[in-house]
């Protein structure tokens, strides 16, 4: 059974039809790109399948259980994490600060355990201590453990976002254009940490504009265009399939 079934899903914002009628699913330990012009409804689809937004009709369910209209939040619990296109980094806290973030959903709030400063409270931060300083290290980042949010160049922090959601200890991972605004050698650092994801085990569901990324990473490829799902398929498929290339190039193409 797929990890995560999409099912007629779809978003209207007044009179637009961001998403319509779109239906796939994804099995466990794959790398899956969601594709598209700009406006084709890429994030829209990320936010409607990560609680942001809730569907106009359709449903998203996660190993058999329909989440629909959840909450980020109620998702988070279920492992399902994600990054977004711009940053989303407190840059008056530290790095490390930053990754232990994504932990909160695995702490005590007790809020008579913290005024009391029980033992078992400051144990726990440092093991949560310790576990973001091995996802900064994971994500390549161990030269900056020590290092604030705001003194990070743009590419690692968009590595440290990536080891935030990481901190949550996801099942699902949604990496909205982990890739923007980086040269070369970050893009392809970035290339290399989405694999190294997915072999540790984590589903990731990939949007990016970035096409040789896109093309190395890829087990699946959704490809949408106005809302709509175009084509569905490995990345030689998908490459091939003649819809695509007229949304991309042009129907003279």
């Amino acid at each position: 059974m797929p990890l995560l079934e999409v099912r007629q899903l779809s978003k209207v914002f007044g009179g637009v039809k961001a998403v319509q009628n779109v239906s796939f699913s994804i099995d466990a330990g794959i790398v899956y790109s969601v594709i598209g012009p700009n406006g084709a409804g890429k994030t829209t689809l990320f936010n409607l399948i990560t609680g942001v937004y809730t569907p106009s009709e359709g449903e998203i369910v996660l190993d058999g259980e329909n989440l629909a209209g959840k909450s980020p939040n109620e998702l988070a619990r279920r492992g399902v994490a994600r990054t977004f296109q711009n940053l989303q980094v407190c840059m008056n806290m530290s790095a490390l600060e930053n990754v232990m973030v994504g932990a909160h959903l695995r702490l005590d709030r007790n809020l008579i355990k913290a005024a009391l400063r029980f033992p078992g409270l400051a144990g726990r931060d440092r093991q949560l201590r310790q576990e973001a300083a091995e996802l900064m290290a994971f994500v390549g980042l161990e030269k900056y453990v020590g290092s604030r949010a705001d003194c990070m160049p743009y590419g690692a922090l968009k590595r440290l976002e990536i080891a935030r959601a990481l901190a949550m200890k996801p099942r699902l991972l949604f990496l909205d254009e982990p890739a923007a605004g980086l040269n070369p050698k970050e893009t392809l650092e970035v290339d290399e940490l989405v694999r190294k994801v997915a072999d540790s085990g984590v589903t990731v569901v990939l949007v990016e504009h970035d096409m040789k990324m896109v093309m190395n990473l890829s087990d699946r490829i959704l490809v949408l265009d106005y809302g709509k799902k175009l084509a569905e398929g490995t990345g030689e498929e998908v490459r091939r399939n003649p819809d695509v290339i007229a949304a991309y190039l042009g129907a003279h193409a």
